[in-house]
């Protein structure tokens, strides 16, 4: 096997850290939810009961998709948790500083504003009415993103899913809705790991709505 050269080694360890940026510390990013037009003609009321964040967390997990944090998970809240979005990591694709949302902010947020987008596209109108039509249950089951660092670019990664209960005209129904979303950026900005979501929260609409047609909802 031919070996680098200390000079063309250098080079693109130099060139990989130069992609990947800052990846100690916190990085905060604002994410938003897609603004998609109503298509869909009034269907009434709807109610949100809940969103659960249900993200398994894991202390130093192999996989950079399984979400983590630095320090001692054990010692963390889950409300601190519910804060974490990715993982940085450094060109030898080591993990390092978090990626979290804006001080208050939390995934169950996010979520919610997300589902209120692709509801109202349909045409349903949301309620704080226990006795509306339809009742939504969230079960947030994954929204993390992480990046891969490479030579010649960096690819990002967003996945959002979601265990749904639906509750209309006393019958209930469980899916499951999921949405990825992917880059290649040049280095790690916040408006990279933020296009990842952005990605993702269109497909997940995508899925979502495909999803409501199938209930008949």
């Amino acid at each position: 096997m031919r070996r680098m050269s200390l000079p063309v080694l250098f080079l693109v360890v130099a060139a990989s850290q130069a992609l990947t940026g800052c990846v100690v510390g916190t990085r905060s990013i604002d994410l938003n939810a897609p603004v998609i037009e109503s298509r869909g003609a009034d269907k009434g009321q709807y109610r949100i009961e809940y969103v659960n964040d249900k993200r398994v967390f894991e202390q130093s997990p192999r996989k950079p998709s399984t979400p983590s944090i630095q320090g001692d998970l054990s010692q963390a809240s889950a409300e601190s948790l519910s804060n974490y979005i990715g993982r940085q990591r450094n060109g030898y694709g080591k993990a390092m500083g978090v990626v979290r949302l804006p001080e208050g902010g939390t995934i169950q947020q996010e979520m919610q504003d997300v589902l209120e987008a692709g509801f109202a596209a349909r045409g349903y109108q949301l309620s704080d009415d226990e006795n509306a039509p339809l009742t939504v249950r969230v079960d947030v089951t994954r929204f993390w993103a992480w990046f891969s660092p490479g030579f010649i670019g960096v690819r990002f990664f967003g996945n959002v899913e979601t265990e749904l209960t639906l509750d209309s005209a006393g019958q209930q129904v469980s899916v499951t809705v999921e949405g990825e979303g992917r880059n290649l950026g040049q280095v790690a900005s916040n408006a990279n790991w933020a296009l990842a979501y952005d990605r993702a929260f269109l497909n997940y609409l995508e899925n979502l709505d495909k999803t409501l047609d199938e209930n008949g909802l």
